[in-house]
């Protein structure tokens, strides 16, 4: 009998990986698992941040009959370790896990599903290795320019406005002219105190944000991990050259590409999904979500991605 997912959240039941592991790499003990159907269709889970880590939600997502769903954690993030390390973390340094990782389980082709910066490590993979990818599943898109991150520091406040009220109280007023930096130094203290509370303001600003409905939102355990991160791939433009996806979009034009955007996306805003959408052509297919934000799990995005997962 076919296992049907629940249609009232719109997710399979809970699953237990039939594979997981550590896997090293310069220094980072990287966690991996496997689950659904060990003969299914390949599919690769790559989560937002950097930093966030996967959960026992993300592994939902996917028909257990279908798929055989690989998910991991970034270096830093999640069940890797050491946790919140930036040493040798850098978008190339993912690229090469994610290659390490494809011929470990000896998968010739995989689809990329990925949201937020999942979606901008989706697109640079992609970009770089055309001949392993089948097709892209994308959410709110990021791709990874510093007028997004600019957005992110900043304007994001016009709509949350309370959200950057907070982020920015943490720092003193005569530091806020570059409160990305400030948090940084913070962030890489030496004193643990120091740390902690910098990245309790900094995760918790990006969560409160995160849905159509503002609230000041507990980042929980990952909020280390999702602020070093953050902060240090924005230090360093993502470790990418300007307008990178961009200018590259058409090594992979040939691919189907699958985009769910929330309407009300301020984290992620539409307008970075649209120009995607529209550079890649008739293999892209973009679907705005008129009641949603950022979040994977508000409702209508939630159906539409596993919509497209049932197309693939």
């Amino acid at each position: 009998m076919r296992q049907e997912y629940d249609s009232s959240i719109h997710l399979f039941p809970d699953i237990e990986p039939f594979d997981c592991g550590y896997f090293e790499q310069d220094g980072h003990e990287i966690y991996y698992e496997q689950v659904g159907n060990p003969h299914g269709k390949p599919i690769l889970f790559l989560h937002g941040g950097p930093g966030a880590g996967c959960s026992p939600a993300h592994r939902r997502l996917f028909d257990p009959e279908k798929f055989r769903a690989i998910l991991f954690d970034q270096r830093g993030s999640g069940r890797s370790k050491p946790i919140a390390s930036i040493k040798n973390n850098t978008t190339k340094n993912l690229i090469s896990d994610i290659n390490y990782l494809r011929e470990k389980l000896k998968i010739k082709k995989w689809t990329l599903f990925g949201g937020s910066w999942g979606s901008t490590l989706a697109l640079v993979y992609a970009i770089e290795n055309p001949a392993y990818v089948s097709a892209l599943i994308l959410r709110g898109i990021f791709l990874g320019t510093n007028a997004e991150i600019d957005w992110y520091l900043h304007d994001m406040g016009k709509f949350f406005p309370e959200a950057h009220a907070r982020f920015t109280s943490h720092i003193p007023i005569e530091e806020q002219h570059d409160i990305l930096f400030a948090y940084y130094k913070r962030l890489t203290s030496t004193d643990l105190k120091i740390r902690n509370e910098a990245a309790k303001f900094f995760a918790s600003y990006e969560n409160s944000c995160a849905t159509l409905h503002a609230e000041n939102r507990d980042p929980g355990h990952s909020a280390l991990s999702i602020a070093i991160l953050e902060a240090y791939y924005f230090m360093n433009h993502c470790f990418l050259p300007a307008d990178y996806i961009v200018k590259n979009v058409g090594y992979i034009k040939q691919l189907p590409c699958y985009i769910v955007q929330g309407r009300h996306d301020v984290i992620c805003p539409p307008i970075s999904a649209y120009k995607l959408h529209k550079i890649w052509g008739h293999n892209s297919k973009l679907l705005f979500v008129d009641d949603a934000g950022h979040s994977a799990f508000e409702h209508g995005t939630l159906r539409n991605l596993m919509l497209f997962l049932q197309t693939i």
